[in-house]
């Protein structure tokens, strides 16, 4: 006996879909059907992936077909399992702040190449240009914001905000910051596991009051730990940058600094990398250069990881004396340091603008223009 296609789709139509009140035909479970002569090979796909399903449904087509069309049909059922989507990537997000339109993390996979000092630089330099601004002293075993900005004696006062307690966060220089420092004693040391450090870092974010802000610059301890995979799970993070020396054993912790961020699971912008003590310029001789610690390294490094160059900052005596007496050093005026920083920030902020300009944004509210940038305050 001949088969048709129609008469098999026909008896199909008796059977029920799994998992669905459609027949197979009408629910799309029916991809394919191919008749000859005697034998007929029937393509479905169901989304219950149990080996019962998979049995039942081939049994029940090959019955239905046998009963309705030819009881000697030669049949052959090709059973494919369709797992629903999931909605959405397994991307770390964070929880959106009120008033706060880019957040910054500030990284080095390597401690000891100064990100404090230039987080702390990049705080003031913004403030400078008009920009309101914070900082999050995340490194919760070594915090240092708070000496850098000659604070380290305050305490946040707790404020009411809509029948609620929060943190003020301590000001200088017209930069807001809060830190694990101005909650422990100069001497005591921070002996926590990472969850207990994940709930202090969490009551400085949400338990505060920061107002609005245009920035806000998280310090992040070195590594890739713990405390960076906290923050990210608990901000939504605008951009991050890395800071580096040009010395090999920086660069190779630098890059999987930058490699942390572009997980496929954190997919963090990386809005480049920074490059601290690039030379030494003694102040007698002030148009020599001394590469120390190797030259252009975190710039080469940049570019092999495809991510921009920032700028390179160099290693000067006064900018370690400004960090120990807490006025950094891009507070002084009409100086080369001063000047770096800036064309260090104000690369920083041009990046912010594309990154806002070409990827989907992690707050309600972004920087969409360089306004700002220019207009320095002396």
């Amino acid at each position: 006996m001949k088969l048709n296609k129609q008469d098999i789709l026909k008896a199909l139509e008796t059977i029920s879909a799994p998992g669905e009140g459609k027949n197979m035909v009408e629910s799309g479970a029916v991809k394919n059907v191919v008749t000859f002569a005697d034998e007929v090979i029937v393509d479905i796909a169901i989304n219950n992936p149990s080996l019962q399903a998979k049995k039942k449904t081939e049994v029940e087509i090959m019955k239905t077909i046998h009963d309705l069309v030819y009881e000697k049909a030669k049949i052959t059922v090709n059973v494919k399992v369709d797992a629903p989507t999931k909605s959405a990537p397994n991307v770390i997000k964070g929880k959106q702040i009120p008033g706060i339109q880019n957040i910054i993390a500030v990284a080095s996979g390597k401690g000891g190449v100064g990100k404090s000092t230039v987080t702390a630089n990049l705080a003031v330099t913004l403030s400078k240009m008009g920009f309101k601004v914070g900082v999050l002293d995340a490194d919760i075993y070594g915090p240092s914001v708070p000496m850098m900005f000659q604070v380290e004696n305050e305490k946040p006062l707790a404020v009411n905000i809509e029948g609620k307690s929060k943190m003020k966060p301590v000001e200088n220089y017209g930069v807001k910051i809060l830190s694990i420092g101005f909650f422990t004693q100069p001497n005591q040391a921070v002996v926590w596991r990472g969850p207990m450090a994940a709930k202090a870092l969490n009551q400085m974010i949400f338990d505060a009051h920061w107002g609005e802000l245009d920035f806000m610059l998280i310090d992040l301890p070195p590594g890739t730990g713990d405390i960076h995979l906290s923050i990210m799970q608990s901000l939504p993070i605008t951009g991050a940058v890395v800071v580096s020396t040009p010395q090999n054993v920086a660069l190779a912790d630098a890059k999987k600094g930058v490699a942390m961020f572009q997980q496929e699971s954190i997919n963090v912008p990386v809005l480049g990398i920074i490059e601290n003590m690039a030379y030494f310029t003694p102040e007698e001789l002030p148009d020599n250069k001394y590469y120390i610690f190797g030259q252009e390294g975190a710039k080469h490094l940049a570019n092999d990881l495809n991510v921009p160059f920032l700028g390179e900052i160099p290693l000067v005596q006064s900018i370690r004396e400004a960090g120990d007496v807490g006025r950094p050093a891009a507070l002084q005026t009409a100086t080369p340091l001063e000047e770096a920083f800036e064309t260090l920030t104000q690369q920083v902020v041009q990046e912010v603008v594309k990154r806002n300009t070409n990827l989907p944004p992690t707050e309600a509210i972004k920087i969409t223009t360089m306004a700002g940038c220019s207009a320095v305050k002396k």
